[in-house]
């Protein structure tokens, strides 16, 4: 068999990556550092230190280029990963293109998606240090069931406040997390006062990302035996997903081949990262590679949102991050893709992005489920509605090709299975998905309450 008439590319267990890739060690410009919301001032590791384990805060402030994954995680791993990647032959006929289209495969983890990479460590790294009790939120449900399941391996218990639209949109993925052993409640909730104060103002808020963040932070820092966990944008959750691109580059060195394009879904920011990073060394010493993140017109942070510091939540309990964001106020639509429903990108990826590094483009929910759809007949998987994002993109790209009469290579990461987000995929089929760009004068009054530094 030629290496073009490869379907499924699997790299050895043995070719396991050992390190996680810190792309701050390659950074042209250096991140913008993190500051005191009340005095502004340049945030230290102690800082940090009530709301998240220690390791957690050495690696978020480290620059070495590799840092080791413990021996107990690496093998964790080696449950789902390396995941494959796929050459999608069905997709190409389909689309009748000359381009060459990859996906890596992160649907094929216990819970479904590329969120267990982090997960894991996580609840290691708070685990050793000895810690009871995890809080944190979730936006679809995925980060929330990754933890979930994280945190039964090493017997801490997981408190999970998860944005009420996909609360309501996604009953399984509650219950996913309760099988797991999680308490998994709708936020805003009764249980914080950031909750409390939000259902008093909008007793029908659908909920941010933004908001959830506030009542797991708040919950942490009351108590002692627990701590704070993120399933994006900061630096350690960005890091800990790169096994999913170096991966990559191993299994196209195996197919003979190298992306001309690399694209992932881009709501915070980690799987994005996850394929994307390792590539940039790559591209600063002259490699023509493109990275390519997808957003929703509906919460576009990258393609319309603005590179300043602001707060990571709604109630004002993080620090604030230079990122590329909306506003914390903003309030994006309840669309279905509710994990990339999140005001600001990844601190890494925002620099990337204003350093030229990376590229951006924003999509309408339409064109995804039908995207999706064309890679289900196509390919056989129902991609989670995130994923459907950098299917679109990629659709686009080989149709681009097309036209031009070109043969690219695209690889992006398909981050997640669909399976339980049918009911989102009814909606669209039933004619009942609306296409949702955010107004520029909703925008406009977000990015007022900026604070002022």
């Amino acid at each position: 068999m030629s290496r073009d008439e490869l379907t499924k590319i699997i790299l050895p267990e043995d070719k396991l990556p050992k390190f996680w890739y810190n792309v701050q060690a390659d950074m042209p410009t250096p991140l913008a550092p993190p500051l005191n919301p009340v005095t502004k001032e340049p945030l230290g590791p102690a800082d940090l230190a009530p709301i998240f384990a220690d390791e957690l805060i050495a690696q978020e402030v480290s620059t070495e280029r590799f840092i080791e994954i413990p021996r107990e995680v690496h093998e964790e791993y080696k449950k789902w990963r390396p995941s494959p990647l796929f050459r999608a032959h069905g997709l190409e006929k389909a689309l009748d293109t000359p381009c060459k289209i990859y996906y890596k495969y992160e649907g094929v983890s216990p819970v479904g998606s590329h969120k267990l990479n982090s997960a894991i460590p996580q609840a290691f790294f708070n685990k050793i240090q000895g810690i009871k009790r995890i809080s944190t939120e979730t936006g679809a449900g995925q980060w929330g069931t990754a933890l979930s399941l994280a945190c039964k391996m090493y017997g801490i218990e997981a408190m999970v406040y998860m944005v009420r639209v996909s609360y309501n949109q996604k009953p399984y993925r509650r219950i996913f997390m309760e099988m797991y052993g999680a308490t998994c409640v709708p936020s805003p909730s009764p249980l914080t006062e950031s909750g409390r104060k939000a259902l008093a103002e909008n007793p029908d808020t659908p909920g941010t990302l933004g908001l959830a963040i506030s009542e797991a932070v708040e919950d942490a820092v009351g108590r002692e035996d627990t701590k704070y966990s993120l399933g994006s944008v900061l630096n350690h959750v960005c890091m800990h997903q790169s096994i999913i691109g170096q991966e990559v580059k191993l299994q196209m060195e195996m197919a003979d081949d190298y992306p001309d394009v690399v694209i992932g879904c881009c709501g915070g920011g980690s799987n994005f990262a996850g394929i994307a990073f390792p590539f940039i060394p790559d591209k600063l010493k002259g490699k023509k590679v493109r990275l390519l993140g997808v957003e929703p017109a509906a919460c576009p942070s990258l393609t319309r949102g603005v590179f300043a510091y602001d707060l990571g939540d709604v109630a004002g309990f993080t620090p604030l991050l230079k990122m590329q964001t909306l506003g914390h106020n903003f309030v994006p639509p309840g669309i279905h893709a509710g994990g990339l429903r999140y005001h600001g990108e990844s601190p890494l990826v925002s620099q990337l992005f204003n350093d030229g590094l990376i590229e951006a483009k924003a999509v309408m929910q339409n064109d995804c489920f039908s995207a999706a759809q064309i890679f289900a007949q196509s390919e056989g998987i129902i991609p989670a509605p995130e994923s459907s994002h950098a299917i679109r993109a990629a659709i686009d790209e080989a149709l681009k090709g097309k036209e031009e009469g070109v043969s690219r290579t695209i690889v992006f990461n398909l981050s997640g299975h669909g399976h339980l987000d049918l009911a989102a995929y009814d909606n669209y089929l039933s004619g009942k998905t609306e296409d949702i760009e955010f107004p520029e004068e909703a925008l406009q009054e977000s990015l007022k309450t900026l604070p002022q530094v």
